[in-house]
């Protein structure tokens, strides 16, 4: 498990999360694997996919050092001891909830949700490595902007409708990495196409190596 200022250092250098959620298993671990060997390291595995844990578990032992794998979707203390024991490198929460509790009580690195000022500050008041701005398409990067003027210092990544032209925009604004799940995914976690998974995986990488020098 890295530490929370490896883990930041990693949003930094990275400024991609990957998010893996869909209705088949095998096809999810494919994805996530295909995605580690793209060069994408942050892959974070919904545990509102079917057999979550046994895809966590598989990932973090097949991708090996390639990839830091978390697990999303954690809202109950019950979803934090199961991403733990599955082998989740780092967590991410939808909300400021039990989930969030418990997974900073563990001590893993948390991407916490928020959307307001409130919430925001209160996420890295209690242990959160970013915040993870969801649904960033509520306001977009001109929200995200107005968030930094008063809080300069807290790392935001936008999640949620977050295309590669979208991307670019939330750099602009202000982001250290993004999170995406189906503009990068697509139907891969559900079976569908590897090949175009790859393509999608370089387009984002491309446009994250421009947002370094935003």
């Amino acid at each position: 498990m890295p530490t929370h200022s490896e883990f930041t250092q990693e949003l930094h250098r990275q400024r991609l999360v990957a998010i893996v959620r869909g209705s088949d298993p095998e096809a999810a671990l494919r994805s996530v694997l295909t995605l580690a060997e793209e060069g994408v390291r942050l892959i974070e595995v919904s545990l509102n996919t079917p057999e979550a844990e046994s895809v966590i578990a598989r990932a973090v032992e097949e991708a090996g050092g390639d990839a830091v794998i978390g697990a999303g979707t954690v809202i109950t203390r019950e979803d934090a001891l199961r991403a733990r024991d599955a082998g989740a490198q780092w967590m991410v929460t939808p909300a400021l909830d039990k989930g969030f509790e418990h997974a900073i009580a563990l001590g893993v690195p948390v991407l916490a949700g928020a959307l307001t000022p409130t919430e925001a500050v209160a996420a890295m008041r209690a242990g959160a490595v970013a915040v993870k701005l969801f649904p960033a398409s509520l306001g977009g990067p001109a929200y995200l902007r107005a968030l930094r003027d008063p809080m300069p210092d807290v790392p935001f990544v936008p999640v949620g409708g977050v295309d590669a032209e979208a991307a670019s925009a939330y750099f602009r604004a202000g982001a250290i990495a993004v999170g995406v799940g189906s503009p990068l995914l697509g139907d891969a976690p559900s079976g569908g196409d590897l090949a175009q998974l790859r393509r999608r995986a370089k387009a984002f990488q491309t446009v994250c190596a421009v947002g370094a020098h935003a």
